[in-house]
C-alpha cells in the first residue's frame, strides 16, 4: 500500500560510511580460506521441486551466492528487520572485502546475467558507486557498476535518505521506546539511523558471447567499496534483438538512441503517425532518454527486447504542483486517466524502463506505466527504479499485465486501484520492492474479478508479497511469494485503507509462500504466512482458501486478527481452508486473535513449533470458550487441529519461538 503509516522496532548499527564492519547483517560466519559449493539452481532459495509449477515461468535460473564458491563472510541466516540477511534471498548473503570474490558454475548456456548485491550508503546518504569485477573461466568480461543511490530508505512513513535525520514524526508512538517521544520526558535517546531499510539493488550485463554449462563466473569486490554483499546471480540465454520492419520506427521520428539528447518528443511524434497510418510503434535497441510522461491510447509501442530497448530518464522537479499533486515528473507511459474516460487499446511490449526516483512522495506520479488503460497489454518490460512499477487508477477493464520484470521499486510492484476490473497479472517477476508487491486496491469503487496468477514476489521490504484490500469475486492462484520483511506477510485480506467491503467470493488456491509468518514490530507478535485483517469492517464474504502450501513460517502459518480498538465491532468469519499443507512452523499453525470462525478440511501440518492453534478470540475469555469457533471436516493430519475443538481458548501472545527444520518434499 502506499498510503499507511509505517511503524517499526529495532534501531540497527550503521549501513553508513566507509570504514570495516559498518553494517549488520545478522550472524555472520567469518570464512578464512575459499568456502566451495556447487551453487544448485533454486526458486526463491528452495529446490524447485518443492514450488513444481508455481510462480513464474522464467528464462533465467536463480542460483545463491552462500551455496557458491566464495572467499568473504556468510551472512545469516537472520530474519531480524533492518538487516542485510532479512533482505537477502532465503535469508543468506555473502558479505566481500575488496579482492574478495563469489563464483558461480553456470547451469546452463548464457550470455547474460543479473546479479543482484548491496554496497554501504554514503556517510550523509545519497549512495555510492563502486565497480564489480566480471571474469568467466579466469577471462575478464567487463565491470559492473554498483550503486547504492537507490537503495538505503530510513525513518518512519514516508521516509527519508537521510540517516542522521531526527524522528520525521516524534509525535507519532514508536515501538523502539513504546512511548510517543515528543510526549516523555525525559526525552529517549533514539539511535540512528532509525529503521535502515532497501538496502540491495539488481545489475544486468550483457556477457558479449554465449558460455556453456560449467563454464564459471567470478564477481570480484573492488575497493571502491569497504564491503559489497552479493545475494544472487541469475543468469540466462537472452534472444537476439528483435526487428518490426513494418512500423513507425522512432529512429525515423528524431529519437537519439544514444541517451545523449531527450527523445521524448519524437517518441510523441512516432505514436501520432503510428496511430493516423494504423502501425505499431517500432523502438530499435539503444537507450533513449526520456524525462516525462509518455501519453500512450490505441498504440502499440514495442522495444527489441528489454535488454536492448531502455527508456532511461531522470527525475525532474516540476515548476509548481500538477493538479494531482505531482511535485516531481519522470519517465514513464501513462494512459490518459480514469475522469478523461482513460486509455483504450495501448499494447506495451520489450522495452526495459530505468526510472530516477529515490524518495517515496506517494502524491509524486513516476510510476513506470500509470493511468487507466482498457482493453490493454503489458507485456515483457523490465521495470527498475520508479516509484510504482505499474499504478493503475479506475475504473478501467481487461488489462493483461504478463511475463515482465519488476525490480527495486520504492514503494508496489503493481496495484489495481478503485474499479479495475476483469483484469489479469500473470507470468511476473517482481523483486525487492518497498511496499505491497502485488495490490488490489478498492477504495470508494470495488476491483472486481481480477486474477493475480503465477507470479513469483520475493523480498518485499515493507508490507506484504500479495494484498487485497476488499473487492469482489477476485482469484489469487498459483503464485510463489518468499521473504516479506515487516509489517506485512506473505498473503494478506485486509479491511482498511477505507476499501469497499469484500462480496462474493475470494479464492486464493495453488499458491506456495516461504519463509513468511513475519513479525509485526508494532503489535510485537508474529503473523500468519497467509493473514486477514479487519479494522475498517467486518471480512465475512465467501473467502477459500484452498491448496495453498505455507513453508517455513516464521511465526504462524494462519492468521486472523482485528484491531484492538474495534475488536468487538467487527470479525473475521466464514474463511474456508482446504488441501493446504503446512511444513514449518515458528509458533501456531492457526493464530486467531478476533471473533469470528473458519473451517478446516484435510489441512496437513508438520514441524509445528509451539499449539497447533492460539485462539485468543476477542480477548474477554468468557467460560463459553473463545468467540472464535473452528470447524473440522475432517482429513487434518498432524494432529494440531483436534485438541482446540471448536473454541478452545488457548491464547499465548509471545510464545517461545522454534525454528522449523527446512521444508521438504511432502
Amino acid at each position: 500500500m502506499s498510503s499507511l503509516t509505517r511503524l517499526g522496532v529495532v534501531a540497527a548499527a550503521s549501513l553508513i560510511g566507509l570504514g570495516p564492519a559498518l553494517i549488520s547483517g545478522g550472524p555472520a560466519n567469518a570464512i578464512s580460506d575459499v568456502r566451495t559449493g556447487g551453487a544448485p539452481v533454486t526458486r526463491a532459495a528452495l529446490d524447485p521441486a518443492l514450488v513444481a509449477g508455481r510462480g513464474a515461468t522464467v528464462g533465467f535460473l536463480e542460483q545463491e551466492a552462500e551455496t557458491a564458491r566464495f572467499t568473504g563472510e556468510l551472512l545469516g541466516p537472520d530474519r531480524s528487520a533492518y538487516t542485510l540477511s532479512a533482505e537477502a534471498s532465503g535469508r543468506n548473503a555473502v558479505r566481500l572485502a575488496p579482492g574478495q570474490y563469489v563464483e558461480f558454475t553456470l547451469p546452463r548456456t548464457a550470455n547474460a546475467i543479473t546479479v543482484r548485491y548491496a554496497i554501504p550508503d554514503a556517510p550523509g546518504g545519497g549512495g555510492i558507486t563502486a565497480p564489480l569485477g566480471v571474469t568467466v573461466n579466469g577471462a575478464a568480461r567487463g565491470t559492473m557498476t554498483l550503486t547504492s543511490e537507490y537503495a538505503y530508505l530510513y525513518n518512519q512513513y514516508p521516509f527519508t535518505n537521510d540517516p542522521g535525520a531526527d524522528l520525521l514524526h516524534p509525535d507519532w508512538w514508536i515501538t523502539e521506546c513504546a512511548c510517543v517521544p515528543a510526549a516523555t520526558t525525559p526525552a529517549p535517546a533514539i539511535s540512528k539511523p532509525f529503521r535502515p531499510m532497501h538496502f540491495y539493488d539488481e545489475q544486468r550485463m550483457l556477457l558479449g558471447r554465449t558460455y556453456r554449462a560449467g563454464d564459471t563466473v567470478r564477481l570480484t569486490a573492488s575497493a571502491g567499496a569497504a564491503w559489497t554483499v552479493i545475494d544472487l546471480l541469475d543468469s540466462e540465454l537472452v534472444a537476439p534483438p528483435k526487428v518490426v520492419p513494418v512500423a513507425a520506427n522512432v529512429l525515423l521520428f528524431g529519437a537519439d538512441p544514444s541517451g545523449r539528447r531527450d527523445s521524448a518528443a519524437a517518441l510523441d511524434r512516432a505514436i501520432a503517425f503510428a496511430r493516423k497510418a494504423k502501425l505499431k510503434v517500432y523502438v530499435p535497441p539503444g537507450t533513449y532518454r526520456v524525462d516525462r510522461h509518455i501519453a500512450v491510447d490505441d498504440v502499440t509501442i514495442e522495444g527489441a527486447g528489454n535488454w536492448y530497448t531502455i527508456f532511461k530518464g531522470r527525475q525532474v522537479t516540476l515548476d509548481q504542483p500538477a493538479p494531482d499533486g505531482s511535485v516531481h515528473t519522470g519517465v514513464g507511459f501513462y494512459g490518459k486517466g480514469a475522469a478523461e474516460g482513460g486509455s483504450r487499446n495501448v499494447h506495451l511490449r520489450d522495452f526495459a524502463i530505468e526510472g530516477d526516483v529515490r524518495e517515496r512522495i506517494d502524491t509524486d506520479q513516476v510510476n513506470g506505466v500509470g493511468g487507466a488503460l482498457s482493453d490493454s497489454s503489458v507485456e515483457r518490460l523490465h521495470i527498475r527504479h520508479t516509484k510504482v512499477g505499474l499504478w493503475f487508477d479506475g475504473p478501467m477493464r481487461n488489462l493483461r499485465v504478463e511475463a515482465n520484470v519488476i525490480v527495486d521499486q520504492i514503494a508496489d510492484g503493481l496495484n489495481f486501484h478503485t474499479g479495475v476490473t476483469d483484469s489479469v497479472v500473470r507470468q511476473n517477476t517482481v523483486r525487492n520492492t518497498g511496499d505491497d508487491g502485488l495490490a488490489m486496491w478498492s477504495e470508494k469503487t470495488a476491483d472486481v474479478r481480477n486474477m493475480f496468477d503465477h507470479n513469483t514476489v520475493q523480498t518485499p521490504t515493507l508490507a506484504n508479497g500479495i494484498a487485497i484490500y476488499g473487492g469482489t469475486d477476485n482469484i489469487v492462484s498459483g503464485n510463489l511469494i518468499a521473504d516479506p520483511i515487516r509489517e506485512g506477510s506473505g498473503i494478506h485480506v485486509g479491511s482498511r485503507f477505507g476499501a469497499e467491503p469484500f462480496a462474493g467470493r475470494l479464492t486464493i488456491k495453488d499458491n506456495t509462500v516461504v519463509r513468511a509468518g513475519t513479525f509485526e514490530l508494532n503489535w510485537r507478535i508474529g503473523l500468519g504466512a497467509i493473514w486477514f485483517y479487519a479494522l475498517d469492517k467486518s471480512i465475512d464474504a465467501d473467502i477459500r482458501v484452498t491448496g495453498d502450501h505455507y513453508l517455513d513460517s516464521t511465526y504462524n502459518a494462519i492468521m486472523l486478527v482485528s484491531d484492538w480498538g474495534v475488536k468487538d465491532l467487527y470479525s473475521v468469519r466464514g474463511v474456508s481452508f482446504k488441501d493446504v499443507r503446512v511444513d514449518g512452523t515458528g509458533t501456531s499453525v492457526v493464530s486467531a486473535r478476533t471473533a469470528g470462525s473458519a473451517s478446516f478440511e484435510n489441512v496437513d501440518a508438520r514441524h509445528v513449533g509451539a499449539v497447533g492453534v492460539n485462539n485468543c478470540g476477542s480477548f474477554h475469555f468468557t467460560p463459553a470458550g473463545s468467540e472464535f469457533a473452528l470447524t473440522d471436516l475432517g482429513g487434518n493430519e498432524g494432529g494440531w487441529l483436534a485438541p482446540y475443538l471448536p473454541n478452545v481458548i488457548s491464547c499465548d501472545d509471545r510464545p517461545p519461538v522454534v525454528p522449523p527444520p527446512p521444508p521438504t518434499t511432502w
